[in-house]
């Protein structure tokens, strides 16, 4: 998309990219781990959806939370009232919490969240809104006000 924020516009060609199972891992999330500055993580079985969200912002020469935890998102950046097209988005969930960018919305109101870590995989995954806990842009880029484009998406149910 066009009006895609540049950080968006690197994730979205990872669509597809997953986790290899056994004991080989998949370069390019050991890639994220090191663009966050977590280089001794050598796995793609640890969660890594923090990591899939701040090696796109890195990506995109901005600078992310630089921890493993999606949670650290909640503190990083500016706080916005409600979704913007492209802003990160942290959700709860049991065990944990879970971190994407907003990519729209699907015809019952749930979020359309791009991100990785989604099933063991970048995709993009609809979430209901009573499970979010913040949504953060980036300090000193201007807000995107795109309307959320409305769409379609399985909804997430694995996100570790």
């Amino acid at each position: 998309m066009n009006d895609d924020p540049q950080w968006l516009a690197i994730a979205r060609p990872l669509i597809g990219l997953h986790e290899i199972a056994g004991a080989e891992h998949s370069p390019e999330i050991l890639a994220m781990w090191r663009a966050i500055k977590r280089s001794g993580i050598q796995s793609d079985e640890v969660p890594w959806c923090a990591a899939f969200v701040g090696a796109c912002l890195e990506r995109a020469g901005i600078r992310s939370s630089r921890f493993e935890s999606a949670a650290s998102y909640l503190t990083w950046g500016v706080r916005l009232d409600g979704p913007a097209h492209g802003c990160i988005v942290v959700f709860s969930r049991d065990g944990g919490g879970h971190v994407g960018f907003v990519v729209g919305r699907d015809k019952g109101g749930k979020l359309l969240v791009l991100s990785g870590n989604q099933g063991d995989q970048v995709s993009i995954k609809a979430f209901p809104v009573d499970r979010v806990t913040g949504y953060r842009w980036p300090v000193d880029v201007p807000i995107n006000s795109q309307p959320l484009l409305i769409g379609a998406a399985a909804t997430s149910y694995s996100e570790a």
